[in-house]
């Protein structure tokens, strides 16, 4: 009897609409002869199993089930794709823990920890990994640009310190535009990580443990036509990514290295996608951030990598599944 599988999508946050395209993207490549796949979508106003044949659903929050032509349904699994919160920092995860029902992603401590940049990078530094100079500002407590210059470095980037899609993201190489772009940050988020540029070359890489197995997928080097990769960059075609990356042997060794000891530092599980750059004047790769349900839309990096490694979508999905079950 084939397992049910429920396919997340939506979010609380404006990293929504990338969660419906990527399940689009899932959707179409998962495996129905293996699994039956029901698409739900959690969003602020319920949710609900998307019905292909009529209306939409509700689901009932107590055990994440639903009722459909007289029959209630249950899940053996949950395949994480919904980016932001609450299905990437945690909340979701321990809502799937404390029913029982495995799922694809991090668990929800580690989903948690690398929602936030800041933690993330000062847990890699902890562990020895090369990260850049930051400082975690809140909203409660700001800090002028003056403050913020006596301890970074221009150029600097201004984030915010949770969430993803590079949103509100800016880089600030002048100190009259620091303001600017921590009221641009701090809009969308209460926290915000203020970050020393580091010079070079910026390379993206998925990492999933298959088996038992960590795996890294070929290697993306961004171009960005833009200042960096921001939103239009990462989504609207304002950069170049090439994968695989056209990069010396000796340096993508030391990517991959990088990435599959975050991996396992981080305790990560499912698919991520790990973000470094590669600075050559000292020829170490420097972690910018951990994206635990990094996106799967026909834009998106890792579909790339998977179809570079010589797998198809549909392998890649099924393995993700069958590893929840190990």
């Amino acid at each position: 009897m084939k397992k049910k599988i429920a396919l997340i999508t939506g979010g609380y946050s404006g990293e929504a609409v990338i969660s419906y395209k990527s399940a689009l993207t899932i959707e179409k490549n998962i495996d129905s002869t293996k699994w039956d796949c029901y698409k739900i979508d959690i969003n602020p106003n319920g949710w609900y199993y998307m019905n292909p044949d009529g209306p939409q659903v509700p689901v009932d929050k107590n055990d994440f089930s639903f009722q459909l032509n007289g029959q209630k349904i249950t899940f053996d699994a949950v395949l994480v794709g919904l980016h932001g919160t609450p299905g990437e920092d945690g909340k979701l995860q321990g809502y799937f823990d404390c029913l029982k029902i495995p799922y694809t992603s991090c668990d929800a401590a580690t989903s948690a920890l690398t929602f936030n940049k800041r933690y993330t990078v000062a847990v890699a530094s902890f562990s020895g990994m090369h990260v850049a100079q930051s400082l975690h500002l809140f909203k409660t407590a700001p800090l002028t640009p003056a403050a913020i210059l006596e301890q970074l470095k221009l150029p600097v980037f201004v984030k915010p310190n949770n969430g993803g899609s590079s949103l509100g993201i800016s880089k600030v190489k002048e100190a009259a535009e620091l303001q600017a772009a921590l009221d641009k940050a701090f809009n969308e988020d209460d926290q915000v990580l203020v970050e020393e540029c580091i010079s070079g070359r910026e390379f993206t890489i998925g990492v999933y443990k298959s088996k038992g197995t960590i795996i890294a997928l070929p290697i993306t080097e961004i171009i960005s036509k833009n200042e960096f990769f921001d939103f239009e960059a990462k989504y609207e075609g304002a950069s170049e990514e090439v994968t695989p990356a056209h990069v010396e042997e000796p340096v993508a060794d030391k990517v991959r290295y990088e990435a599959k000891r975050a991996y396992a530092i981080f305790n990560c599980k499912g698919i991520v996608r790990m973000d470094f750059i590669y600075n050559e004047t000292d020829g170490n790769p420097y972690l910018l951030e951990i994206n635990t349900v990094p996106g799967q839309s026909a834009a998106s990096l890792v579909p790339q990598q998977v179809v570079a490694a010589g797998m198809t979508l549909m392998e890649f999905y099924s393995a993700l599944i069958e590893e929840c079950f190990i």
